[in-house]
């Protein structure tokens, strides 16, 4: 019976993502835009699995790691499409912003097919979202790894997207070190304030990786 109750319990915890799943590609609420410091992926995961976006010399600052739909609470993935999946070549095409062919393929299956876009059309949308946002270009000439608070990142992206209020933007860290920042957007692309869950800012001092 305990056992029953657990699992009963469970589902009632986990149910609006997993009943928000079940609902039509398409319908969904807003964006997340998710930008990776390529740096801390790569001193964390990448490098180990011999990632090609961490080859030494690319000296890789953020890259696109995903345009993602989500719910007011919870958000889909895995959805089922009835769209063809790209091709090779496409998803090759988005390697200069998203740091490889492969990130663009799984960010497809895992949230494109969600959107209910054709697969060209949600490769264009990332680009037009990412074009969007200007990165802080004195993250990119960082020549050693420092502490730093991460209202300081915040605060630059704030200063380089005049349009980006406070409440549109989260800093997320791992290990201690800052690995992304994501913007929540509206469909259109217009920043809007994240939803609650989305709101995981990084608080206090963080370390930054340099581009290597």
């Amino acid at each position: 019976m305990r056992l029953l109750l657990a699992i009963a319990a469970f589902w009632a915890l986990s149910g609006p993502i997993l009943a928000d799943r079940q609902r039509p590609a398409g319908d969904f609420d807003h964006y997340i835009l998710a930008l990776s410091w390529s740096p801390a992926w790569c001193a964390q995961e990448g490098r180990a699995r011999g990632a090609e976006q961490c080859a030494p010399g690319r000296r890789l600052g953020f890259v696109l790691h995903g345009l993602w739909p989500q719910y007011e609470r919870g958000w889909p993935a895995w959805c089922r499409s009835g769209r063809r999946d790209p091709s090779r070549a496409e998803s090759a095409a988005m390697a200069d912003i998203m740091g490889s062919a492969g990130l663009a393929w799984h960010q497809w299956k895992k949230h494109g097919r969600c959107t209910g876009l054709s697969a060209g059309d949600y490769y264009a949308l990332m680009r037009q979202a990412w074009a969007r946002v200007v990165r802080p270009e004195a993250l990119r000439r960082l020549e050693r790894a420092v502490r730093i608070d991460a209202r300081v990142i915040e605060q630059a992206f704030l200063e380089a997207n005049p349009e980006l209020t406070p409440d549109a933007i989260t800093i997320v860290c791992r290990d201690g070190a800052i690995r992304e920042v994501r913007i929540c957007l509206n469909k259109d692309l217009s920043p809007r304030p994240c939803a609650p869950e989305s709101a995981r800012d990084c608080r206090g001092m963080a370390r930054l990786d340099p581009p290597r």
